[in-house]
């Protein structure tokens, strides 16, 4: 609870929940990619529902990759989009589910005096001249997933993600892992700001 309301933490696997983020909150943590995303966020808020207990905002926070935002810095999500979803052949735009009512950059709050960038959601780890293909500032795994259930549940989101990699090739898992105890400690600062932002009425969709 903070500032009366409920908030759901959501994450994806305990490497990116550090020390700090575990004094600050119980994350529900959801597995790698868009898909275990999407059926662990979905069974979790359907039991909620279930239980007339669902939250009033849901927090998407991890790292992410990128090749336009500095190493280590925290930034808010403004959008995201499906990099994986491609029905063009049937003449459906390229990101948008076909015979789904979503936009192709699907926009998130941003309450935080923080930087905020566009993101890209998929099942591949992204590196390399990969960039050069995606119309995003980040990429990450989980987003638009997670994103998809908060919609079907009338759920506002908001994003934080930290920076952990995308200079150079990422070759190994020691290439994402390096900068996680950094963005730890500064994503918690981050959702430090996240219960002034609810008492400001910065987190209504409405306002």
């Amino acid at each position: 609870m903070l500032a009366g309301k409920r908030v759901l933490f959501v994450m994806a696997v305990e490497m990116e929940y550090g020390p700090h983020l575990r004094a600050r909150f119980d994350a529900l943590l959801t597995g790698v990619g868009p898909i275990e995303a999407a059926l662990a966020t979905g069974m979790a808020l359907q039991r909620m529902a279930a239980d007339n207990a669902l939250p009033d905002l849901i927090v998407s926070l991890g790292s992410a990759g990128s090749r336009r935002c500095p190493l280590g810095e925290i930034f808010q999500v403004r959008s995201v989009s499906w990099r994986d979803m491609d029905a063009s052949r049937l003449g459906f735009t390229k990101g948008v589910t076909p015979l789904m009512d979503h936009p192709v950059d699907v926009p998130l709050l941003t309450p935080l005096d923080l930087p905020s960038a566009r993101l890209s959601t998929g099942a591949n780890v992204v590196g390399g001249d990969d960039y050069a293909a995606i119309d995003a500032d980040m990429v990450d795994m989980e987003t638009f997933a997670i994103a998809r259930a908060c919609a079907r549940f009338g759920i506002p989101m908001t994003g934080l993600r930290g920076i952990s990699d995308g200079p150079g090739e990422l070759d190994h898992i020691d290439s994402w892992t390096q900068l996680l105890d950094l963005i730890d400690e500064r994503l918690a600062v981050a959702v430090d700001g996240i219960e002034p932002a609810l008492l400001a009425g910065r987190l209504d969709p409405a306002a």
